[in-house]
């Protein structure tokens, strides 16, 4: 019940980070029914390109070998070894190709479907593969279910297609019957042929719905819950109260720097009590006057109070703050929009005599 209940909470999608974390442990889509259409395929080629010469030439081998016993001696072990090993190397002369084939056939369906990869994780020990009860959840649970319901289907539909292909073949098996045992081999190869050429057509039929369950099964099983979305969330990018502390610090550090560069301003230009923009320009220094600081509220009263605290000239300008405050960033010159207004003000702080540096309301 508890499983039941867990698979239906799954209702998102599997993240980037889970399927590459699934490929990562070597938990991969795979259909077994692709190999196996290699195969088939593979045997198909063999049958029509290569079994003729190969039977040939075993066929060959094995009539001298018949036919004339005594040249094959049999008189010590040394004599049967030669015996086997004369016949083993017949044998993989006339299977080679065969078996060059179908290796070759498994190991294409195999990469087509997944590009190999070295998993350390699929070789760990692990106690739930020898684990009895494991095993038996494998075999009697649902997914060995949906198994043996694809292994049954396999073989009944292949059942039939073979099924099928031996009624359209029978009126040429007894007709072959009595004809010469060397046309009896040609119709016996073309009913091979026929026959493998039907499976094979049945296997692709068969592996595409296997690769498609597969992939599909693969991702049902990667859905996540939406609290597994919510942590997966906090490990990738952060907690959000975290992330929300950490801004929150910035800004405080931030403050800090600014406030203290404010006793270092030539002017500030304040709206009375809602914006403050602290203004510095060194004729040897700066092309332009620079922004040192800037705040709004409590933070704007705070850089008037350092400011008059420090001498430096406050001048109240309603609309000039407002607009300053909007289109200026600290640290940066001020747009040349906003330089004859300011340069008028610099001039009045320059013009003025040191004793008089703390005059404001101009």
């Amino acid at each position: 019940m508890a499983d039941g209940e867990d698979k239906e909470s799954k209702t998102e999608e599997a993240s980037e980070k889970k399927i590459r974390d699934s490929l990562e442990k070597g938990q991969q889509p795979f259909a077994r029914e692709a190999p196996l259409l290699a195969s088939f395929i593979a045997i198909l080629l063999f049958t029509m390109f290569f079994a003729e010469d190969s039977i040939s030439r075993l066929g060959h081998f094995l009539s001298i070998f018949l036919e004339k016993p005594e040249d094959w001696p049999l008189q010590s072990a040394k004599d049967v070894s030669s015996i086997l090993w004369v016949i083993f190397l017949e044998l993989g002369r006339a299977l080679g190709v065969l078996m060059v084939l179908l290796i070759s056939g498994a190991i294409i369906a195999s990469v087509l479907q997944n590009m190999p990869r070295a998993v350390l994780e699929r070789i760990r020990p692990q106690f739930s593969r020898v684990s009895p009860r494991k095993g038996w959840e494998r075999i009697f649970g649902v997914q060995g279910f949906v198994e043996f319901g694809k292994q049954l289907a396999k073989l009944i539909f292949a059942g039939l297609v073979l099924g099928i292909a031996m009624r359209e073949s029978m009126a040429s098996i007894l007709s072959g019957m009595i004809t010469h045992p060397v046309a009896f081999g040609v119709v016996i190869e073309s009913i091979a042929k026929d026959i493998i050429m039907w499976i094979a057509l049945a296997m692709i039929a068969i592996a595409g719905v296997d690769i498609i369950w597969s992939r599909y099964h693969w991702l049902a099983d990667l859905r996540m819950t939406k609290q597994e979305v919510k942590d997966e969330m906090k490990q990738t990018v952060g907690d959000p109260l975290v992330r929300q502390r950490i801004r929150s610090l910035q800004r405080d550090r931030a403050r800090k720097r600014m406030m203290a560069a404010v006793p270092g301003a030539t002017l500030v230009i304040a709206n009375p009590t809602h914006f403050a923009i602290a203004l510095r320009y060194e004729r040897s220094k700066d092309a332009a006057p620079v922004v040192v600081a800037k705040g709004m509220d409590l933070v704007a009263l705070r850089i008037r109070e350092i400011a008059e605290a420090n001498g430096i000239p406050v001048f109240e300008d309603v609309t000039l703050a407002r607009s300053m405050y909007k289109q200026v960033s600290v640290d940066s010159m001020i747009p040349p929009q906003f330089y004859q207004a300011v340069a008028e003000l610099v001039r009045v702080v320059y013009a003025r005599k040191p004793g008089q540096a703390q005059g404001r309301n101009n």
